[in-house]
């Protein structure tokens, strides 16, 4: 019985092995033959058999080719976005110091147009290149010193106004004791004619921005708005020098002085570049019968 079953299997192979070679020469002469002469049905039959795979082939060659062309065309506009962020950044950049130049151009204008309006004075032009931290609001550092011409008690002002003087010369750099020091004392006037009233201007511990005209008798005509400016005396600060104007009137604790809160019209705040006033041809002013002038 087992080697009926074994003839079975064996014939059955060979059968399918016939099969297998005739299907295979068939498709071989199919193909051979199929620039030579037209076999409809043949190619029908074949046609409907591969459609699918053809299809099938064809979409996957489509999504391929989509995506070849998407990553590729990612790609390029990163490689562009790349180049623009960093164009954007250089502009950015080079508006930045565009703008700084300006302003450091309107800045050196503005002194120079007070050099060309006070001939009497011989002016050295600076930079601010630090300030003191322990005295932020009392000391800055300029970039010019003794190798400039720079020597100490020479007055430092802006176009706007008075600003200091120096204190510390070194060879290239030197520190400016500003006005809003408690410890600076500048001689100063009220400008208007009718008033021509006398003081000193310290620097307010209790008000680090806005300093003091100290020294006014009580019955002296000032009125809030007057402008302040240097009166000469002491031969640290020529005369004429604009420090400010009246924001406030006080009576001293005495009851004899008062004193004026003065708003200056440099801004300290903001100060970057002055002019050193290395010489003055203005004569100085005639002595004031009154003490504590500077």
């Amino acid at each position: 019985m087992s080697d009926k079953i074994r003839r079975e299997k064996k014939s059955g192979k060979k059968i399918a092995a016939l099969i297998f070679v005739f299907v295979s020469v068939f498709c071989l002469v199919f193909f051979a033959a199929r620039g030579r002469f037209q076999a409809p049905i043949a190619n029908k039959t074949v046609a409907l058999i591969l459609s699918p795979f053809q299809n099938s082939i064809s979409w996957i060659g489509d999504k391929l080719s989509f995506i070849t062309t998407t990553v590729s065309d990612i790609m390029h506009v990163h490689e562009q976005n790349k180049i623009l962020l960093s164009e954007v950044e250089e502009l950015r950049a080079k508006n930045i110091a565009a703008n700084e130049f300006e302003a450091e151009n309107q800045r050196l204008r503005a002194l120079l147009g007070y050099k060309q309006v006070a001939v009497q004075f011989d002016l050295e032009p600076a930079r601010v290149i630090g300030r003191d931290a322990a005295t932020w609001s009392s000391m800055i550092i300029v970039n010019r010193g003794t190798a400039d011409g720079i020597a100490n008690d020479m007055a430092v002002v802006t176009e706007m106004g008075l600003v200091g003087h120096v204190i510390d010369a070194g060879i290239n750099t030197s520190k400016v004791q500003l006005i809003l020091d408690p410890r600076s004392s500048v001689g100063t006037l009220i400008q208007r004619p009718e008033s021509r009233v006398a003081g000193i201007v310290e620097g307010d511990l209790n008000n680090p921005t806005m300093p003091r005209m100290v020294n006014i008798p009580k019955n002296s005509d000032v009125i809030v708005g007057d402008v302040i400016v240097t009166s000469g005396f002491g031969g640290v600060y020529p005369k004429g020098i604009v420090v400010g104007k009246i924001k406030d009137i006080q009576n001293e604790e005495s009851g004899l002085l008062k004193y004026g809160v003065v708003e200056t019209t440099v801004n300290f705040q903001k100060l970057e570049d002055v002019a050193i006033i290395t010489q003055s041809r203005e004569a100085p002013p005639a002595p004031l019968e009154q003490n504590n002038q500077q």
